[in-house]
């Protein structure tokens, strides 16, 4: 069971006032401590709904995301991820830059061992676009994963 000072900074699950942001809030982000840092396990996150506006026409994309990672010392809370990823719904970007954005703000609250967002945006103008970005932790295996994987999601989407 989760002690009350592990929970101190989950805010939001629980919460049945629950604001949606209208605009990109990465401060919204919450985490918890992990209590299996020794263990190399995966925790994944799908959004099959996730929407961001293109900067130059103002129209909407539409994207599944999904978030990998190997966390070290701390979790993503899910509601506070959920809300964080519905902040780009008036968030004007490219596809690419809205992958790597999520992956760097999911870094720096989480300083995982491992992380990787990729985007499966839907076709706009008869083209598709899969954005990939990951992170391995600097000087650990996860670094060489990184690279590694990075050149293996390219063959993914065929």
């Amino acid at each position: 069971m989760r002690t009350q000072s592990e929970l101190e900074g989950v805010t939001l699950l629980g919460n049945t006032a629950t604001k949606y942001p209208s605009d990109y809030s990465p401060e919204i982000l919450e985490k918890f401590p992990n209590k299996h840092p020794g263990n190399d396990y995966m925790v994944t996150f799908n959004c099959p709904e996730f929407t961001s506006l293109c900067p130059k026409t103002g129209q909407p994309d539409f994207a599944s995301i999904t978030i990998n990672y190997i966390p070290d010392g701390f979790l993503v809370e899910s509601k506070s991820l959920k809300l964080y990823l519905f902040s780009f719904r008036n968030h004007g970007d490219f596809h690419e830059d809205c992958v790597n954005i999520i992956m760097k703000d999911l870094v720096r609250l989480l300083e995982p061992k491992y992380l990787e967002v990729e985007g499966i945006f839907t076709p706009r103008g008869g083209i598709s676009i899969y954005p990939f970005a990951n992170y391995g932790k600097a000087g650990t295996e996860y670094e060489k994963i990184a690279k590694s994987r990075l050149f293996t999601s390219i063959d993914r989407r065929k």
